[in-house]
């Protein structure tokens, strides 16, 4: 059974001890809430610290959780009421429904309810109220240990005890701590008692908790304004910087206001642009203030290039101990393991230094707003997009869709890069040259406008145009799973227009890879929608049976799988069972291998019936690939949080990707020898590109 926390904790290095027991340093002693599956030694170390003596309880399924009296006094151990498919109430894991139940249940994280950001002056900042200790031994550890006290007296949850029922419940909290991590609350985890706290640091995310930093500075005087400040908003004063063409050193705190212009940080050699992320056609209210990190000024047709986000709330550390930065960046001696520290409080960034000897600079590249400038690129990137489509974004009326669709198919019947089955057509199996840069796009799930924001980004556009990169779409561009649109099928078929006018553009350089909701198939179900029938019928109803026949052709002249010299791509995950490359070439009547390649997820506590690390090890030596080699699906959203998932099962080199988030795309690109994954904010494209003259 796969550890979702494998590989992505590293302990926290600043610490404090508390009556013998090591906590982080950044933690306040009444912040702590400690919680573990039973048997943990939750009360214990609750004793030990001189916490709140009586145990509570939360139901994170309802809403105001953050509120309840169990969590006025603290520290203290509480239990986790969560939410399982198939029961209404909240269950832990020793109710006798969730023992007694078919085991494993499987987690229902949409009902979890998350406290809300803080917004203005009189709210509560309720995330930061609570840091979550996760106390969870290895499940041996934590079954000897109820055995042992078996003999002290008895505990009800540990009738029937067994070892595989303790890994069952060790793998719920394993799950619910990288959950609840996801969703911006404060987590740490701790093993043993006797080993120090260890936050979650996943690969491909440069943010850290803020609490996990030094401490804090010396409270100003009260004899002076800046320490009544700090009284009553209980924040420290940070002096804001001014910047100028004239590089400054950077030996204290400072504050730099998000004012649509940009600036560089230099750090020892290496010198890092910091501009503000501007998403267009948003209502200022609901603008939210990033800023994106990188090298360049702006996009090149030759090189797509990478870059690093920082959310409002989030922190980074600039350093050659952030992985995401490093390997981004190429950091050399002269940048330090932890050089800078940059806040992002409200869209103004709060630069620290955290190593005074090393040189840090910071200087304005130019005056000029770089919304200005933004809205002038973006606006040719849209044209492009007008004049690739040939009008408005919006259905083509039935007789173009027709004539368009049939010349795709013409395309894919003599696609390169597909050697040929048995048969004569081209195989199921994509070989494409390493020599381009691939960005690779997770299911889309007729979310037009974030089709449109991928396209308008990066130069992409023009990097097709001049063969220097591959767009891969991994399949299931239809069927919306937003809740209110499962059973509407207009932007389903808008972005098949528009990804078949991409193709028809740019056949060399433009691939879909069949889904499992690329078919008209019954079976194909979401809340009671059969999304497959009742696409055919709008089909039908819109452009005619010739359509759906064409159609039809298109889902069964697609290929299964694409690879080159640094990746391997499908839609859902590899075959369970020994494969070779010919079975790929010749999937066309091959029904149980397109199966695991369109259907196929992951094997987790809820799914053990999934692939495993030995799968995808399979799959590289079938096509001659490296363990080096990316392997790289969609198929399975990660959480409302999160559209990317790094070496995902621990499997090393293996990502998930998902494009469909309401909040915007997220895509894989190479850089260099890495893949990583950028994020964009969601744009109402569609109605700006309808607008535009």
């Amino acid at each position: 059974m796969a550890d979702p926390l494998k590989k992505i904790l590293e302990p926290i290095k600043e610490l404090q001890n508390i009556r013998g027991i090591e906590l982080p340093i950044g933690l306040e002693f009444l912040q702590l809430v400690v919680t573990g599956p039973p048997g943990a030694g939750k009360s214990y170390y609750i004793e030990q610290i001189r916490g709140w003596p009586n145990e509570g309880y939360l139901d994170l399924t309802q809403k105001g959780w953050w509120k309840d009296q169990s969590l006025i006094y603290r520290p203290r151990e509480v239990h986790l009421g969560l939410p399982f498919v198939g029961y209404k109430e909240a269950l832990t894991v020793f109710d006798k429904e969730w023992l007694h139940g078919s085991i494993p249940l499987d987690l229902e994280y949409g009902r979890i309810k998350i406290p809300p950001f803080k917004e203005n002056f009189l709210q509560t900042n309720w995330r930061n109220r609570y840091i979550f200790e996760f106390l969870i031994p290895s499940p041996s550890t934590i079954y000897k240990q109820r055995i042992d006290r078996q003999s002290q007296g008895y505990f009800p949850v540990d009738k029937k005890l067994s070892l595989e029922m303790v890994k069952q419940q060790v793998a719920v909290y394993r799950e619910v701590a990288l959950y609840l991590h996801r969703a911006g609350m404060n987590v740490y985890v701790r093993k043993d008692l006797d080993k120090p706290p260890m936050r979650i640091a996943e690969k491909g995310v440069a943010s850290v908790p803020l609490w996990t930093l030094d401490r804090k500075p010396k409270r100003p005087n009260l004899k002076s304004v800046a320490g009544w400040k700090c009284l009553i908003r209980r924040r420290y004063p940070i002096q804001w910087l001014t910047l100028s063409s004239d590089p400054q050193s950077l030996d204290h705190a400072g504050r730099i206001a998000h004012d649509g212009k940009c600036f560089e940080l230099i750090v020892g050699d290496v010198h890092l642009r910091f501009q503000p992320e501007i998403a267009l056609g948003i209502k200022k209210n609901a603008i939210h203030k990033n800023w994106i990190i990188n090298t360049e000024q702006g996009c090149s047709t030759r090189s797509i290039q990478g870059f690093s986000r920082i959310k409002v709330g989030e922190t980074i550390i600039v350093g050659q101990v952030n992985n995401e930065l490093n390997e981004l960046f190429h950091f050399n001696d002269s940048v330090a393991k932890r050089h800078v520290s940059v806040t992002n409080r409200r869209g103004d960034l709060i630069l620290t230094p955290l190593m005074p000897e090393r040189e840090t600079t910071i200087v304005r590249l130019d005056d000029l707003d770089y919304r200005e400038r933004l809205e002038r690129g973006r606006h040719n990137s849209l044209l492009e997009i007008r004049r690739i489509y040939g009008q408005n974004i919006e259905p083509l009326p039935a007789d173009k869709a027709l004539q368009t669709i049939r010349a795709v198919n013409i395309l894919l019947q003599e696609e390169p890069f597909r050697p040929k089955n048995k048969l004569g057509n081209p195989g199921g199996l994509v070989e494409i040259s390493a020599k381009k840069i691939p960005v690779i796009v997770g299911d889309l799930h007729a979310q037009v406008d974030n089709l449109l924001k991928i396209l308008s980004e990066n130069c992409l556009l023009d990097c097709l145009r001049m063969k220097t990169a591959n767009l891969i779409i991994l399949g299931d561009a239809v069927h919306s799973e937003n809740k209110d649109e499962m059973d509407k099928f207009e932007t389903s078929m808008l972005i098949m227009d528009l990804i078949f006018q991409l193709k028809l553009k740019f056949p060399e350089n433009v691939f879909y890879i069949r889904g499992n909701h690329d078919n008209f198939d019954p079976e194909i179900n979401k809340n009671g929608f059969l999304q497959g029938v009742l696409f055919r019928e709008t089909l039908l109803k819109h452009r005619g049976p010739e359509y759906v026949q064409e159609m039809q052709t298109y889902y069964d002249r697609l290929p299964y799988i694409i690879c080159s010299d640094t990746f391997i791509a499908c839609h859902a995950g590899p075959p369970r069972y020994g494969i070779t490359k010919d079975d790929l070439i010749n999937i066309e009547n091959n029904k149980k291998l397109a199966n695991e390649l369109t259907n196929n997820r992951l094997q987790l506590t809820n799914h053990p019936a999934g692939y495993s690390k030995r799968d995808v090890k399979k799959l590289r030596k079938c096509l001659e690939r490296t363990q080096k080699t990316r392997f790289i699906v969609g198929h399975t959203p990660m959480d409302p949080f999160g559209s990317f998932w790094l070496h995902a099962g621990t499997i090393k080199n293996h990502h998930i990707i998902f494009s469909a988030q309401t909040e915007g795309p997220s895509i894989f690109i190479q850089t260099g020898n890495s893949f990583m994954p950028i994020s964009f904010p969601a744009e109402p494209l569609t109605d700006l590109l309808n607008d535009l003259s």
